[in-house]
């Protein structure tokens, strides 16, 4: 079984925190979902998403919520069959995610989910009533379906560009980089999650068969299937972000690093839908965002890093990319609220 097809031991735990509130979690019912209740308790442990889907249906059951019972109203048995049904009427796959954020709106009591359209950029926005941030698994459960849903509406994988928390970072944070992105921001003033806004212009065709398809695999089809794959082009990635931008390798070099040709690289990341210069530039863009969200970070330092010749080159390359100038980002992230079209200005401005 690979890594890339296991879940943290950890992730159980937090499964059972409030599903299991009596004490010591149900054996008989860790056996079921093929989980050994031995070692539950070591840090290194791992099990198979089908095992943690398995539970995941388990639990649903016995407590009558898709949530793991971390809301006050809860997700009742069959909210995600109605939430699918309902978004895949759409044409588009923002009219759909509208619809399913609504219909969560609805459902949940402390999570209260929208859509926020800025420019290029697009936020999945969590507003909560209650002051007290929700522990990191709540928020990244909610993200596991909103996130999961979107993509089979869109029958492929959606990028996330960002994904800011009000919680403290909790001491495991490697699944949920694999499932999300890399890009992931603590002690945040809101939770979020940012996306490309062309993103939501994908159509939606799915049929009923799809859904019954999808519905009879969940949730672990939502834990494997969309998350960053076991892929060149993840590898390429993970590679460049070891190193300086300065020292990325040109295409030929690049080629000969991993002993192919050029036009075999060219072909292989064609057949996963990527080029390099694509992958470099997504790689650019994370660094920026993530590289914007720490206040000591000067835009002339950033644009160096980023290995633009000066700061007016970052500044048009970034509006290019999102819409919107570095420094309108920067105060949105680090807490500015958003009022009406305020921090992010039309093109021109």
């Amino acid at each position: 079984m690979s890594e890339k097809d296991t879940i943290s031991m950890q992730l159980v735990r937090e499964a059972l925190l409030q599903t299991c509130p009596a004490g010591q979690p149900d054996s008989g019912l860790l056996a079921r979902a093929g989980i050994d209740c031995g070692q539950l308790e070591l840090p290194e442990a791992r099990v198979s998403a089908e095992a943690y889907a398995r539970l995941w249906r388990l639990l649903a059951r016995r407590c009558n919520d898709e949530f793991f019972a971390m809301d006050p109203r809860g997700l009742r048995s069959g909210s995600l069959a109605f939430m699918c049904r309902a978004s895949m009427a759409h044409a588009t796959l923002g009219a759909g995610l509208e619809t399913a954020l609504e219909f969560l709106s609805l459902m949940l009591e402390d999570l209260q989910p929208s859509l926020v359209r800025q420019q290029s950029l697009a936020e999945i926005v969590i507003n909560e009533p209650r002051d007290e941030p929700r522990r990191a698994f709540t928020y990244f459960t909610f993200w596991m379906i909103v996130h999961g849903v979107a993509c089979w509406l869109a029958g492929r994988r959606i990028p996330i560009l960002a994904i800011d928390l009000r919680c403290s970072e909790p001491p495991f944070c490697d699944d949920y980089r694999v499932m999300f992105s890399g890009n992931l921001q603590f002690g945040r003033p809101r939770s979020r999650m940012i996306i490309a806004a062309d993103c939501l212009d994908i159509p939606l065709r799915r049929t009923p068969e799809e859904l019954q398809g999808f519905l009879a695999e969940a949730p672990g089809n939502i834990l494997v299937k969309y998350r960053d794959p076991a892929s060149l082009a993840r590898r390429i990635r993970h590679d460049l972000l070891r190193l300086d931008p300065a020292l990325w390798p040109d295409a030929e070099g690049l080629a000969r690093q991993l002993c192919l040709s050029p036009s075999t690289l060219r072909r292989r990341l064609a057949e996963e839908g990527q080029s390099y210069q694509g992958l470099k530039d997504s790689v650019r863009r994370e660094l920026a965002i993530a590289w914007l969200a720490e206040e000591r970070l000067g835009m002339l330092e950033i644009a160096a890093r980023l290995g633009f010749a000066d700061g007016s080159s970052f500044y048009k390359a970034f509006r290019k990319w999102f819409g919107c100038n570095p420094g309108h980002y920067r105060s949105l992230v680090l807490g500015v609220e958003l009022t009406g079209e305020v921090g992010f200005p039309a093109a021109g401005d």
